[in-house]
C-alpha cells in the first residue's frame, strides 16, 4: 500500500507539470526498491517486519506447520480436555451467562450458593467433555493445508495458525460439540433445572435470561478451546524450549 500512495505522488506531480505548460525532458520513473531488505524504508511505509524464508523448501515450510499445528493441537486439547481443564483455567473457566449475573446474586442472597457453585461446575465438566473429541476435526483440517496456506501462516501474526483453524472448523466444531455438551449437562440434570429456573425467573422478574444452556456453554467450549490453541502457538513461535523437533527449529527460528 506504501508503494502505491509513493507512485500515485509522483504521477501526480507529472501531471501538474503538464497542465502549466512545463515539459519534462525526461519522465521520472520511481526505481524499484525491495522493501524486504530495505528496514529504514520499510518503518517510513509502516509496512510489517518479515522472516527470511528463501533458505526454506516449499516442502518444509508446508511440513512444518502441519507438524506445529499438529502438536498445538494436540497439546491444547489434552489440556483442556483433562479434569479442571476449564474449571481450573481463570481465562477460560465458564460462568453463568452475563444476564443471568442478577439470577446469581439473587440465588446467592438466598442461600443457594451450592445450586450456583454445581451448575457453574457442570458447564465446566460439559466443555471438558467436548473438548476430548476436538483434536480430529482440527487435524483434519492441519492435512489440507496449502503451500499459499502455510506461507501465509509462516508470514503472519503470533495466531495466524490458530485463525486458520478457526475459520476451517468452527461450524464443525459447534455441531460436535452440541450433543456432547447437552448429554454431559443432562446427566446432573442441569439442563432442565436452568431451563425451568430461568424461564421462572424471566416471568418474575421480567428479565430475559437465555434458557439454552447447552447452546451458551457449546459456545463457551470452543471459545476456550481456540484461546488455548492460540496459546500454544504463541509458544511454539517464541519459545525454542517449545520446537521439539529439528524440522520445527529450522522453521520457526529467525534468521
Amino acid at each position: 500500500m506504501g508503494k502505491k500512495i509513493i507512485v500515485s505522488l509522483f504521477m501526480a506531480v507529472g501531471i501538474t507539470c503538464v497542465c502549466e505548460g512545463q515539459t519534462p525532458k525526461r519522465v521520472f520513473r520511481p526505481k524499484k526498491i525491495d522493501s524486504t531488505k530495505n528496514t529504514k524504508l520499510r518503518d517510513l511505509l509502516k509496512l510489517p517486519p518479515t522472516k527470511p524464508v528463501d533458505t526454506l523448501s516449499t516442502p518444509e515450510v508446508v511440513a512444518g506447520l502441519k507438524q506445529a499445528l499438529s502438536i498445538g493441537v494436540n497439546n491444547g486439547t489434552g489440556k483442556l480436555g483433562m479434569l479442571d481443564g476449564f474449571f481450573g483455567n481463570a481465562m477460560i473457566k465458564v460462568l453463568l451467562p452475563p444476564e443471568a449475573q442478577k439470577l446469581e446474586t439473587t440465588l446467592r442472597s438466598l442461600g443457594f450458593n451450592k445450586m450456583v457453585d454445581d451448575a457453574i461446575l457442570s458447564m465446566n465438566r460439559a466443555a471438558e467433555d467436548a473438548a476430548k473429541t476436538a483434536a480430529p476435526l482440527f487435524l483434519d483440517a492441519v492435512s489440507r493445508i496449502t503451500i499459499e496456506d502455510a506461507f501465509g501462516i509462516l508470514l503472519g501474526a503470533d495466531t495466524a495458525a490458530t485463525g486458520y483453524l478457526r475459520s476451517r472448523t468452527l461450524q464443525p466444531l459447534t455441531a460436535a460439540f452440541r450433543p456432547i455438551v447437552e448429554t454431559s449437562l443432562g446427566k446432573v440434570n442441569a439442563t432442565k433445572n436452568w431451563t425451568a429456573l430461568a424461564t421462572l425467573y424471566n416471568k418474575v422478574a421480567r428479565q430475559r435470561v437465555n434458557p439454552d444452556l447447552a447452546g451458551f456453554v457449546t459456545e463457551r467450549a470452543t471459545a476456550g478451546i481456540f484461546y488455548q490453541l492460540g496459546q500454544e502457538e504463541k509458544e511454539i513461535r517464541k519459545n525454542p524450549l517449545a520446537r521439539v523437533t529439528s524440522l520445527l527449529q529450522k522453521v520457526f527460528t529467525p534468521r
